[in-house]
Formats: structure tokens, C-alpha cells, sequence
């Protein structure tokens, strides 16, 4: 008794996937912290969060991993929102804050 072969057939590659669209409403203001280590980070916050308009969004970019913590930590200690947090093609993050008073 003998086997046959089975035939297998190329799959067409998948279509690219399309880039990330962001959540939520653009940043009306962008801080970059990019090569800072914190606290720095969250100083640029606390220094420039008045600039923007109560429920806007301000965006901190930092890639200091300490940061992941210390900004949601700083917005629950000032009764800010943190919004999100969006990973940045270049390496590091986005942190985006509503203020709310």
C-alpha cells in the first residue's frame, strides 16, 4: 500500500496591517521628556499642566521606565485623569492627562 503525497498550497500573504489610530482625543499640548530619568518627567508635567484649558489632554513622552508608574501616581495624587498610555514608534511612551481643575 502506498501513500500519496499531499499538496499543499501557498497562502497570498496577508495585507499589511494598517498603523495604530490613536484612543481618545488628540493632546492639546506635548511634553517631551524622551532621555530624561524622573522625576523630570513628571516636573515638566506639574510645571506646564496649567497651559492647557480644564479637559484637555496634555501628552508627556518619556521613555524612563519609571515613569509608567509615576505619572498615574502623580494624576491620582493631584486628582488629574490619566487617560492613556500609547507606545511611541521611536521607543518610550506617551502619557496622556486630562486636566480636570
Amino acid at each position: 500500500m502506498g501513500f500519496r503525497r499531499r499538496v499543499t498550497r501557498k497562502q497570498p500573504p496577508a495585507p499589511p496591517a494598517p498603523p495604530p489610530v490613536p484612543a481618545g482625543p488628540p493632546a492639546a499640548l506635548v511634553l517631551d521628556a524622551l532621555g530624561r530619568k524622573c522625576p523630570i518627567p513628571i516636573i515638566m508635567l506639574a510645571e506646564r499642566i496649567r497651559e492647557v484649558q480644564l479637559g484637555q489632554i496634555i501628552a508627556v513622552q518619556a521613555d524612563d521606565v519609571a515613569a509608567r508608574t509615576d505619572i498615574p501616581a502623580w494624576c491620582r495624587m493631584k486628582s488629574q485623569t490619566f487617560v492613556r498610555e500609547e507606545a511611541l514608534p521611536q521607543g518610550g511612551w506617551a502619557f496622556h492627562v486630562r486636566r480636570d481643575y
